[in-house]
């Protein structure tokens, strides 16, 4: 392919931007070569400055659930940006999206819009310290909560592309309340509060981690969570932010089972728009300002344009067809996907949880952080510039998950597995 173009754009942007993007992932030094600098986008498609097409299948990081440009959501934004962008008052708008977030969330009795998952997290966890009067929070390796200061210890993400899991510039007398332990190590987690469980206000979490690709919880590990924390008095917080009606309508922990005490959310709520909430039950989220002595702010927080594709989006989760295409769908991706690397003689190991999924070059079963680190990152970028070259957008990344909308067409499944049968070959 030629990207003549977004070479020239990275090569401007590196004077400009620090390693020329504004997400680390996203420059490709994981991977080798340049990042695709992206003009537009429609349906399963995006279309790089080089006229290049793609069948994407990072879709935003998660929120294109639709696909890009559905127009429904596009017909919706453009009657809402006549109306003005940006008031920091109240509207109608942020009311319907939070009852329709309350109504598909029951552990969500309360919620406050803000501008990203970041936001949610940083403020769920502040709200659980008030309530509980505690200082100390417990989140698993490789969990990526965003890059507040206290979430950067052992996290996913960027972090582990980089391998950088603890960042400079994070006070250790502030990272010293963080508790780490591994994802689906119950027994850990057991013994950790035995010795600090009455000074620990929250536990948070990705009940299906997507931070190292896909990396799925243990029968019983999730209900373990909830029986333990419950005995201690602890906040249980799930990080939906990435598998909030990606795993399932109602995320995570309605497909687990499992009532979390607080849920923060993001990507698919905002239709593609920046957007994060956090919830919780009603005697925890009455601490917030201004009905409680809890602060927290923004000034663009339930900012119209994003409510509005907010809203749009989940009109069409919450048709009964939109899940069961879905399902479809990705069942075909994931035969496909597995089929070509056994037909190429590559060894992978599969996982998926609803729309989201990861390919991981490993022979190793993949449970935790320390597992999904066995994973082979030269293969995979050998993998990863194979599908790129015959137009297969996949993350740059061999720990970041991947993830199909309802515009993903039969066609796009075979080209994509095609495409994969020989990119497998040339690892």
């Amino acid at each position: 392919m030629n990207w003549k173009k977004s070479r020239l754009l990275f090569r401007q942007a590196l004077d400009l931007i620090p390693g020329g993007v504004n997400s680390p992932v996203r420059a490709f030094k994981a991977v080798g070569g340049n990042p695709l600098f992206i003009e537009q986008a429609k349906g399963s498609k995006i279309y790089d400055v080089d006229g290049n097409e793609y069948i994407d299948y990072i879709l935003s990081w998660g929120p294109m659930i639709l696909g890009h440009s559905h127009p429904s959501v596009l017909k919706a934004l453009h009657s809402a940006i006549d109306k003005g962008t940006s008031f920091g008052a109240p509207t109608p708008l942020e009311v319907e999206l939070a009852r329709r977030v309350i109504d598909v969330y029951p552990s969500c009795e309360k919620i406050r819009m803000v501008n990203s998952g970041t936001e949610a997290t940083l403020s769920a966890i502040r709200v659980a310290r008030g309530f509980t009067g505690r200082d100390k929070i417990v989140k698993f390796e490789g969990c990526y909560h965003g890059h507040a200061d206290g979430l950067l210890v052992k996290a996913g993400s960027g972090a582990t592309t980089f391998g950088v899991p603890d960042s400079p510039g994070v006070p250790k007398s502030y990272a010293k309340d963080t508790l780490t332990v591994p994802f689906n190590d119950i027994k850990a987690f057991k013994s950790l509060l035995r010795r600090e469980g009455k000074s620990i206000a929250c536990v948070i979490l990705e009940p299906v981690v997507g931070n190292i690709g896909c990396v799925l919880p243990k029968e019983g590990f999730l209900d373990a969570l909830r029986q333990e924390t419950r005995r201690y008095g602890i906040v249980l917080i799930f990080d939906e932010v990435m598998t909030g009606f990606r795993v399932a309508y109602g995320g995570a922990q309605a497909y687990y089972g499992i009532r979390p005490d607080m849920t923060c959310l993001g990507k698919v709520i905002g239709g593609g728009m920046p957007v994060g909430a956090y919830g919780g039950r009603r005697d925890i989220m009455s601490l917030v300002a201004p009905e409680g002595p809890v602060y927290q702010a923004g000034t663009l927080s339930g900012n119209p344009v994003a409510m509005t594709a907010g809203i749009e989006t989940l009109k069409i989760l919450a048709k009964e067809e939109t899940y069961k295409k879905l399902e479809k769908t990705m069942r075909s991706l994931e035969k496909g996907l597995r089929d070509a690397a056994r037909r190429a003689g590559v060894r992978t190991r599969f996982y998926r949880a609803g729309t989201m999924f990861c390919t991981y070059f490993t022979e190793t079963e993949v449970v935790d952080y320390a597992t999904a680190k066995t994973a082979d990152t030269n293969r995979f970028a050998r993998f990863f510039t194979g599908m790129l070259t015959r137009g297969i957008n996949i993350a740059p990344s061999q720990f970041e998950a991947g993830f199909i909308s309802l515009s993903h067409s039969e066609k796009d499944i075979e080209k994509t597995v095609r495409a994969a049968y020989e990119a497998f070959k040339e690892c």
